[in-house]
């Protein structure tokens, strides 16, 4: 449920706790855009708040599936800038992401880490409802090896962003919204699974 500003408080409560954490987020969008329709705080800004407030640990940053469309003409810039690891969708197409998620597992080490699942993230054939979809996305398969290979991170909090079961007739994408937060509750710490 949400837009993507519901990450912004909820890091900054994190970070509080904790100081500045890792992150790993998958999104269609990188979502560090200074402005978005002349506002500071909208969906397509919240990371570079984040930045901004020090809330993120930016040498502990990835960002999967990145494509489409921007406000920004260079989207991935600030980004990178920032030391952020992005994984554009096309060096995610046909293959298994676990060697990635292993290598994401090695960057986030035992400091504190959040996960940011925005549903765009995912093909809109898989996933169509939500408010701003992007071809050439991710699959569901590929959305379980990300979350399944985040077991083991000393994972502080993670959110599930832009479902609008609205946009969507047939419900895949909220059914399918629903089984990605049970898979990311079976990978906090402490959570044992069969």
């Amino acid at each position: 449920g949400g837009d993507h500003t519901i990450t912004y408080p909820i890091l900054q409560a994190l970070a509080a706790k904790h100081g500045p954490v890792g992150l790993v987020h998958v999104d269609a969008h990188t979502d560090t855009a200074d402005t978005a329709l002349g506002e500071s705080i909208y969906h397509g800004t919240p990371f570079r708040r984040c930045v901004e407030e020090e809330l993120l640990d930016r040498s502990r940053v990835v960002q999967i599936g990145i494509r489409g469309s921007s406000y920004d003409p260079d989207p991935y810039e600030y980004s990178r800038q920032q030391g952020f690891r992005v994984v554009p969708a096309e060096e995610c197409w046909m293959k298994s992401l676990e060697p990635l998620m292993g290598e994401v597992r090695a960057q986030m080490g035992d400091k504190p880490v959040y996960i940011s699942f925005d549903i765009d993230g995912l093909d809109p054939a898989y996933a169509p409802g939500t408010g701003t979809p992007e071809i050439a996305g991710l699959t569901p398969a590929q959305a379980l090896e990300i979350i399944r290979g985040c077991k083991g991170l000393n994972i502080v909090g993670c959110d599930l962003v832009e479902v609008a079961p609205m946009y969507d007739v047939s419900g895949n994408t909220a059914l399918l919204g629903a089984n990605l937060l049970f898979e990311m509750l079976c990978v906090l710490p402490g959570v044992r699974t069969l």
